[in-house]
């Protein structure tokens, strides 16, 4: 069994390469959905990733909603 392929292609006139494209309107468009885009961290991750960006323990406690032990405790800080 044997294949050929051509590299090239049949000239279309132009009349008959326009018929035969789509308008923009027809094509479909693609849909976008925000909320597949939103990753929700856990407490742990996102004590984590404020801390890495330069928080402080106080500021990452007040602006999650927690106590700075339990914000220690992500973070495996003990206070003796």
């Amino acid at each position: 069994m044997s294949f050929s392929i051509s590299s090239t292609l049949p000239a279309l006139a132009p009349a008959a390469a326009n018929a035969s494209a789509k308008p923009a309107s027809a094509q479909p468009q693609p849909t976008t959905n925000a909320s597949a885009d939103t990753v929700k961290l856990s407490e742990s991750q996102q004590v984590n990733q404020l801390y890495n960006q330069g928080l402080e323990v106080s500021q990452i406690a007040t602006s999650l909603n927690m106590t700075i032990s339990d914000v220690n405790s992500y973070l495996g800080i003990t206070v003796t």
